[in-house]
Order: structure tokens, then C-alpha cells, then sequence
């Protein structure tokens, strides 16, 4: 194809890129878009698809513990990992395909090839060997984030998130380094799915960032599950076991830990943070400021220091959520497209983590929200959910409120047990528009449910 002028050219077919790209050209723009991935980047490819469909493989073993108590004879006759890998594939091929869809009847010219910046409004693209420079009005950087490992001796030894789904055998022992939410989704699902898991965190306790409450409630639970979950505990070294080679296994990871002692492993998966994906982009070279980080640097319009660079995602280093890199696409397209009125609102963002048991939260945590209020109300409920009084299970459900004491308003909603994403997503609709413990204590709840307990509670935790 001879190069051409666009109006705006995308380099990243992920959430973002995908959605940027097919909603300005159904706007009339002249779209191209380039990437030598898979269509769909890292969250339909390598991140919340994959894992969610993981995590629900892995809930299945659960179930069968469990429907013992309600009259049922189910026998878990174990993981078939090669058909759990073939079908998550092939949901992921299909996938990949409807983003080829929804990019070709919008319009949008599709470069399957790497892409990098030579000017400020040129784009170098490789498809099959073929080198061609493409102009732009205006280019727009959505390349998402990549999983970085430690320099730490023997870390080539060491897999990140991106292998973790087509491991060749499955892993009967798995050491998951790391206490971000990547890692502890890892080993709850491991570990649900059969695997002896040991996570290794250095801090004092895993999810920093996130309510203390819930912090400490879900590593219980993950610990009561099974997860040997170690908290001030580090890694020196990984190495080959001495012995433990055979004719078609290279044998077991060694695991040197800070304080000396040691443990084995069939794999060793590194959840340690993500970095932005600019390297070889030609940023630098096209005057591009870039942070420590590498993360590009864009104002409140998410453009960069050279105007016609826009960048929008976890490239950005902001919120790395793939619903929050959509928003933003949205923005960007409605500012070049559009009347510029649409603007994204970091406040108040829910998110969930895939623990078993899950967590939903949105808004602050009791420590963030007495920083910012002052004097706030906290409002708990730790129960054993109605589904286990039968069940034989031991977990344990923690619903949490915060409220700003002054104006009544709810300014944090945490909660870890079943299904708490989807719980926790209405709820958010609520806070969003003002919701104060009132009107939560006016509305009337579905009986029998976990998410009424969130308008039943009534008295205030006493400090």
C-alpha cells in the first residue's frame, strides 16, 4: 500500500487504540491503526480475559467441595490443563476477530505490523518486511504496559503474567513473587486450580494502596484457602535444583530467599509491576518527554510536549484499568471529533481484584478518606455468607462504608467475598451521584443477598 495521510493514526490495537480508532472514523476521520500483536493488546490477549476465565476454571473446584453439602455427589476428577489452555485460546481467537470486525466496517485501515514515530506527524510502519512512512494530522500512542523482571541473579529462570496461560505443564508447585493485585489474582487461581502455591512479598502486608481492612481480611482468606502467603520475604537468587533434571524436564527452580533458606518450584511467576510499552517507539527521537518510568508525559488533554502526540492508556502510567483507557480514547476522540465537552472523572473509579474471594471497591479507603475529611464514620459487616452455611466452607464476607461525618455523603465502598465486582459496580452508580449513608439506609434491600447488607447497616464501627 503506498503511504497515505491520515487524520489520525493509532499505534496500539489494544482497548483504547481499538476504541479510539473505530469511534473517530465512524465520526468521518481518516483512521489507521497499527500493531504487530493480536488485536485487543494485553487485557483480551494477556490480562483480564484470560485471568477472569482462569479464575472461573479455578472456582469450579470449589463448587465441587462444596455441592457435597447440598446434596450432591460431584468428584472432582482433576484439571485437564491442555483443554482448559485449547478452549481459553480459542475464545481468545474469536475475540481477536470481532476487534478485526468492529475496525473494518468502521473504516479503519489496519497496519498488522510494528509501528514507530520518525516525526511529529509521521509514522514509520514495518508490515512484512515492507518499510513505509505514513502522515498524520495527529498520532496517538496506546502501546499499554509490558511485565518487567528483577536483575536478580538467575531471573532469566523466572516467568512474568504474559506466559503464565500457556504454561507447557501445569505447575505443581508455583512461587508467585509480588503482593499487587496481578499477583495475588495469580495465586488464588493457581492454587484454586491445584497448585501448591507459595507468594513471596517484601512488604508488611499485600494490595498497598488498597483499604487496610481489606488488606488484611483477604490475605486471611487467601492464606485459609491454601496459599502459603509470606509477607516480609524476599528473593536473592533463583537457580537449577542440583538433581532434580531428567531426560525431558531441566528440573526444579531453586528459590534462595534474603534470609537464607530455600524453596522449590516448577515455576516461578514474577508479578512485580508493569512498565510502559515505549521502548523503540522513536518518542525520544521525535521529542517526545518521557518520565522515569518511561511513561509519556501528557497534560489534562493527553497530549505530550509535541502537540500532534497524543497518549492515552497504561502508556501514560496513570491508572492502568482498561475501562479508564477507554474513557480516555473517548475523550480524545470527542476532542478531535467532536465539541471537546467529554472529559474523564478519576474520582471514584471501581475496580475489582480476582482473589477467591474476590474484592469490589470504589472510592477511598478509611485511611485516604480521614486524610482528606477529617472526621468520617466507618460502617463493617464480617459474615459467613447464607451459600455456606451448606456448603462446609469457612469463608468469610467483609462489607465495608465509609462516610464523611460532616456531609453524610458515602465516600468509600469496599467489600471482599462472592461476586463482589459485580456488586460493588452498582453501587458505584449511586456514589457517583451523591448517595449519602441516608439514602442508602432508605433504600430497602433484596433479601436474602449479601449486597443488602451494605443499606442494613446501621451502627457505626467504634475506634
Amino acid at each position: 500500500m503506498a503511504p497515505s495521510q491520515f487524520d489520525l493514526f493509532v499505534i496500539g490495537a489494544g482497548s483504547g487504540g481499538v476504541r479510539a480508532s473505530r469511534m473517530a472514523a465512524q465520526r468521518g476521520a481518516r483512521v489507521a491503526v497499527a500493531d504487530d500483536a493480536p488485536l485487543g493488546g494485553t487485557c483480551v490477549n494477556l490480562g483480564c480475559i484470560p485471568k477472569k476465565l482462569y479464575s472461573f476454571a479455578a472456582h469450579y473446584a470449589e463448587a465441587f467441595e462444596e455441592a457435597h453439602g447440598y446434596g450432591f455427589d460431584v468428584s472432582n476428577t482433576g484439571l485437564d490443563w491442555p483443554r482448559l489452555k485449547a478452549n481459553r485460546a480459542a475464545e481468545i481467537t474469536r475475540l481477536n476477530a470481532i476487534y478485526g470486525g468492529l475496525l473494518g466496517n468502521a473504516g479503519v485501515t489496519l497496519f498488522p505490523g510494528r509501528a514507530r514515530v520518525v516525526g511529529a506527524n509521521e509514522v514509520e510502519v514495518t508490515v512484512d518486511g515492507q518499510v513505509q512512512v505514513h502522515h498524520a494530522r495527529t498520532i496517538l500512542v496506546a502501546t499499554g504496559g509490558r511485565p518487567t523482571l528483577p536483575a536478580i541473579p538467575g531471573h532469566e529462570l523466572a516467568i512474568s503474567s504474559d506466559q503464565i496461560f500457556d504454561l507447557p505443564e501445569f505447575p505443581r508447585r508455583l512461587v508467585v513473587v509480588g503482593g499487587g493485585y496481578i499477583a495475588c489474582e495469580f495465586a488464588s487461581i493457581f492454587e484454586g486450580l491445584g497448585a501448591q502455591v507459595t507468594q513471596l512479598y517484601r512488604g508488611e502486608q499485600v494490595l498497598r494502596g488498597f483499604d487496610n481492612d481489606v488488606r488484611h481480611f483477604v490475605a486471611n482468606e487467601m492464606r485459609k484457602k491454601g496459599v502459603d502467603l509470606r509477607t516480609g520475604s524476599d528473593v536473592e537468587s533463583l537457580s537449577r535444583a542440583p538433581g532434580t533434571a531428567t531426560e525431558t524436564s531441566p528440573g526444579a527452580i531453586l528459590v534462595t530467599l534474603r534470609d537464607g533458606s530455600q524453596l522449590q518450584a516448577d515455576t516461578v511467576l514474577y508479578a512485580t509491576g508493569r512498565h510502559p510499552n515505549t521502548a523503540g517507539l522513536g518518542l525520544t527521537e521525535a521529542g517526545v518527554a518521557l518520565s522515569a518510568k518511561g511513561a509519556v508525559v501528557v497534560d489534562a488533554h493527553y497530549a505530550s510536549n509535541v502537540p500532534s502526540i497524543l497518549a492515552i492508556g497504561d502508556v501514560t502510567d496513570r491508572i492502568q484499568l482498561t475501562p479508564v483507557a477507554l474513557a480516555e480514547a473517548m475523550a480524545v476522540v470527542d476532542s478531535l471529533f467532536g465539541d471537546g465537552r467529554r472529559s474523564v472523572d478519576y474520582e471514584l473509579i471501581p475496580t475489582a481484584v480476582f482473589t477467591h474471594p474476590s474484592i469490589g471497591t470504589v472510592g477511598l479507603s478509611e485511611e485516604k478518606a480521614g486524610e482528606q475529611y477529617g472526621e468520617v464514620r466507618i460502617f463493617r459487616s464480617d459474615f459467613r455468607a447464607l451459600k455456606h452455611t451448606l456448603s462446609g466452607s469457612t469463608e468469610r464476607t467483609l462489607m465495608k462504608m465509609v462516610v464523611d461525618a460532616a456531609s453524610d455523603r458515602v465516600v468509600g465502598l469496599h467489600m471482599v467475598g462472592a461476586d463482589a465486582g459485580e456488586i460493588i459496580q452498582g453501587f458505584a452508580v449511586a456514589m457517583r451521584a451523591g448517595a449519602t449513608k441516608a439514602v442508602f439506609d432508605s433504600t430497602i434491600g433484596i433479601h436474602p443477598t449479601m449486597a443488602e447488607e451494605f443499606v442494613t447497616m446501621r451502627e457505626p464501627v467504634v475506634s
